[in-house]
């Protein structure tokens, strides 16, 4: 058989050709690809001291949230979720972390460095913390914060770390964060000029603008949509929290809808403020992208003010560490991710808190936590989607701010400084265990026969737990301030 005459050089020419068909044949018969699934967007609505009871589909007949409903209507609402305080600033800790915020010496409201001192509190949250909007940023997330910050940042606390330093393209506070923010001008009926309140929070970060306190709302609603709109065109996902101040006290409503008594100017902030947010919900709604890749949550950060807004059915206010305290309405809306069998929903019987949120978001968006990172909160991604009606496994823990053992004219009886939740017990006791309180939440959810004399091995279980895990975080001063006067 003659030779084989092959001119190598020629050869050579073609084999980067053949390879490349040769992948394109391997591709297309044996594995091929698939678009990759968009991550949610996510909007994080976090309210201002209002109570359980104050949405109208929670229950309130007074005034009406037309907007709220609407998304509670389109999606899933929650009755026994909670927040991991019952005070701002360690319950916005949970919801950022994903942890206790004793963890972070973070247990009441950040004051001024006099007033943390006292009370053996931190100025601000260590920025080293876990962030869910540093996970979601490192994964490619547009990530914004608008509205209230309250983790460092307030008063005589001048030095504490920008709100970008958490993990956040975008910030946008009031006068408790550092950087751009929103301060409040005021007017009643029958003033001509508006006053100033907070002017010395001006230090704390430019550019400030000045805007009626009745319209603040809707001044970070204002600047999320064109963030949102960003996001969007460059094909990232979002993450936003939406941190209104409303419906904190002092209430500033519009002079037209102005009203009369603590409980009637709140009504009329609660009303506004939904009017306001339902700009942002419409947005969303409005456009196919968004309606049907994003996941919208809204619910308070603790319990009403006593004598303005509504614990529903439940004892206590914000503060205290009954029911009324810690727990919280919880909206969640996304047609594209609840499907459409569960929407209208009412979940009465999964218990979660504020710190599940984070885990259960991250999975939502596949992102992985650094394995350094421990929560204290758990995946309950499942069921915020109503996929599952599971609660979480572990128990929830609770301590009192330390400065609030009572707080008069309000709260003139001394109160408990822990509590725990596990299944339908509730018990609540001294640092050292002692005066135990315990509620069965299944038939008394008002919290009114204590069970502590009739069910005393749950007492000493539960006892032994929620103690065991208050000596295991950082101290505050809570043991040293005693009773307040």
């Amino acid at each position: 058989m003659p030779a084989l005459n092959i001119n190598t050089t020629h050869s050579h020419s073609w084999l980067p050709i053949m390879k490349h068909f040769l992948s394109i044949l391997a591709v297309f018969f044996c594995c091929p690809t698939q678009a990759a699934e968009p991550k949610p967007n996510i909007i994080m609505v976090f309210i201002d001291d209002m109570g359980w009871g104050d949405f109208s589909c929670f229950g309130n007949e007074a005034a009406k949230t037309p907007n709220v409903d609407r998304l509670a209507a389109e999606g899933l609402r929650f009755s026994q979720f909670y927040v991991n305080a019952p005070i701002c600033s360690p319950s916005r800790c949970a919801l950022t972390t994903g942890q206790y915020p004793q963890r972070w010496r973070i247990t009441s409201y950040l004051n001024n460095r006099a007033d943390n001192q006292r009370r053996g509190v931190a100025n601000w949250l260590d920025p080293q913390a876990p962030t869910l909007a540093r996970m979601l940023h490192d994964e490619g997330y547009a990530t914004g914060h608008f509205g209230k910050w309250h983790l460092g940042g307030q008063r005589d606390v001048d030095d504490a770390p920008p709100i970008t330093a958490y993990g956040f393209d975008q910030s946008l506070t009031n006068f408790e964060g550092m950087g751009a923010k929103l301060l409040p001008l005021t007017l009643k009926p029958g003033q001509q000029e508006p006053g100033r309140i907070w002017a010395d929070a001006e230090r704390l970060g430019e550019p400030v603008t000045w805007m009626q306190r009745s319209q603040i709302t809707g001044g970070f609603v204002g600047a999320a949509i064109p963030f949102i709109d960003r996001a969007a065109r460059e094909q990232k996902s979002f993450y936003i929290n939406l941190w209104p101040d409303d419906v904190h006290g002092p209430w500033w409503p519009p002079v037209d809808k102005w009203a009369d008594g603590k409980r009637g100017l709140y009504l009329s902030v609660l009303q506004e403020m939904d009017r306001q947010l339902g700009e942002l919900f419409d947005h969303i709604r409005e456009s196919p992208t968004l309606r049907d890749n994003t996941l919208i949550l809204v619910c308070s950060d603790n319990g009403p003010e006593p004598g303005a807004g509504s614990a529903g059915p439940f004892r206590g206010a914000k503060t205290q560490l009954y029911e009324g305290g810690i727990r919280s309405p919880l909206v969640a809306w996304g047609p594209g991710l609840i499907a459409q069998e569960d929407r209208g929903r009412h979940n009465e019987t999964s218990t979660f808190a504020a710190f599940d949120l984070v885990p259960s978001l991250l999975a939502l968006a596949h992102v992985r936590a650094p394995v350094e990172v421990k929560f204290d909160g758990e995946d309950v991604s499942a069921t915020l989607l109503g996929r599952s009606t599971a609660s979480r496994s572990a128990p929830i823990f609770w301590r009192r701010p330390p400065d609030r053992k009572n707080a008069p004219p309000a709260i003139l009886e001394p109160q408990p400084d822990l509590a725990v939740r596990e299944g339908d017990w509730k018990l609540l006791c001294n640092y050292d265990g002692s005066q135990p309180e315990l509620y069965d939440l299944a038939n008394d959810r008002a919290e009114t026969e204590n069970r502590a004399g009739q069910q005393p091995e749950v007492v000493k279980r539960l006892t032994a737990s929620v103690v065991a895990w208050h000596e295991s975080l950082p101290a505050d001063n809570g043991p040293a301030l005693g009773v307040r006067k």
